[in-house]
């Protein structure tokens, strides 16, 4: 299967090129020429599956004309080894937890299978790979993870100076090894901006081989398709419309959602859930895209002003406002509702959401009261509430259960270099 780029349709590479770029020659974004349709036995067979077994049923109908079958086999095992568990926490009401991984956010799912993806693509070439990532939290600790001593590959993070969890910091700053962690003196906006300022370099390129371990990467997106199938199949009764309600930043994992539907997963109603960063919300009430700079808030993976991934969407949907409409709604949702969401959760539900997915449900509950009706409704959980210790205590009044691979991390000293928000000093960082 070819993949083309959002800024031109006729830029069309192959996997392997697409992976190792991460971003297209013209600045767009890579995206299936088409979409494989899942056959209808699929479905009705689906709950048979172990969530390992769906991921390489999927992947296969991307990647069979470039890895084959034995060969993708050992990635989605490698890489798809934890479980992602539907909960029920109210009537019809699902908790999709994506946390079960190494360092606890959903994030893993995409690292750990770009990881060997890549590590199967570079197996052969005398070459090394630099990764460059900016990260707004648990994507750099995710990245670094999967990453993390890999033969041929070093990893660059860049992180907002102070705008990440105490805990998202040591995760980002401890592991060392073939991965380096940059503080940047700005927000997660610059550090993508440096990012994808490096990329369009010509003069870094020709020194260095970049490619990107965010979301902007298709090998980082297509995963992630995988745990919304692996939802559908946990259901019981399949009969009841189905929605997702999605915390959204830089709609990576809004875009993931829009692979599965496409290949015919039975969705009803995407729900982008997001924080004071409205950008999309704003979209979709008005047709028109306006990024702006991006506002602190509690759940801080969200904060993001100019999403990446738009590009995506609406290269799906041909530009078409309606057509996005149709299938995604979305909510702006503050700190302080945020706060009570997970105290009302804990106390209603005995269930503890960190601040991400307290958005999704607040999204969802608004949702519901505006467009009654006989829904399975699934909120995507992104991370363990004990990486936002101190706010989730604060809201539950209570101590929650550090699990032992955060402890561990805890303890490491910090590694990391500042570094202004200027491009050329990061440049400079590079070419050294």
């Amino acid at each position: 299967m070819k993949f083309y780029s959002t800024n031109n349709r006729s830029n069309l590479v192959s996997f392997k090129e697409a992976v190792i770029k991460g971003i297209a020659n013209d600045g767009g974004l890579f995206l299936p020429v088409e979409f494989p349709k899942l056959q209808k036995e699929f479905f009705e067979k689906i709950h048979q599956f172990s969530f390992p077994e769906i991921s390489l049923l999927i992947a296969n109908e991307f990647l069979k004309d470039e890895i084959n079958f034995n060969n993708l086999e050992k990635i989605i095992y490698d890489s798809i080894n934890f479980p992602a568990p539907l909960v029920n926490i109210a009537q019809n009401e699902f908790v999709l937890e994506l946390f079960h991984g190494p360092t606890l956010a959903f994030k893993d799912f995409g690292a750990r299978f770009m990881a060997k993806i890549l590590e199967h693509i570079n197996k052969n070439e005398n070459k090394e790979i630099t990764i460059l990532v900016a990260t707004s939290g648990d994507t750099g600790s995710a990245v670094a993870n999967g990453f993390y001593n890999t033969e041929g590959i070093k990893v660059v993070l860049l992180f907002p100076s102070k705008k990440v969890s105490e805990i998202q910091e040591k995760q980002l700053t401890t592991l060392g090894g073939n991965v380096i962690a940059l503080e940047v003196e700005g927000n997660f906006d610059d550090c993508q901006r440096l990012v994808k300022q490096a990329f369009a370099d010509v003069q870094l390129n020709s020194k260095l081989n970049l490619s990107s371990a965010n979301s902007i990467n298709i090998a980082r997106l297509l995963p992630q398709s995988f745990y919304y199938f692996n939802a559908f199949a946990q259901i019981e009764n399949k009969k009841r419309k189905l929605i997702f309600s999605i915390p959204s930043g830089n709609l990576g994992n809004l875009t993931a959602g829009i692979f599965a539907y496409k290949m015919g997963l039975p969705v009803h109603k995407f729900i982008a859930a997001v924080n004071a960063n409205d950008v999309f919300t704003q979209y979709l009430s008005s047709g028109k895209f306006n990024p702006k700079d991006s506002i602190q808030t509690l759940s801080n993976a969200m904060d993001v002003g100019n999403p990446s991934n738009f590009a995506r969407i609406i290269s799906i949907f041909e530009n078409d406002h309606n057509k996005i409409q149709k299938i995604i709604s979305s909510s702006s949702h503050s700190d302080e509702e945020t706060l009570n969401a997970i105290k009302q959760v804990h106390q209603k539900y005995n269930y503890v959401f960190d601040p991400h997915g307290a958005v999704g449900f607040l999204a969802l509950q608004k949702y519901l009261k505006e467009n009654p009706g006989d829904y399975n409704s699934i909120i995507l959980e992104t991370a363990h509430p004990a990486k936002f210790l101190e706010t989730v205590e604060k809201a539950i009044d209570s101590k929650i259960e550090i699990p032992e691979r955060l402890k561990i991390c805890l303890n490491k000293e910090k590694i990391s270099i500042k570094i202004s928000n200027k491009f050329e000093k990061f440049k400079e960082f590079l070419m050294k």
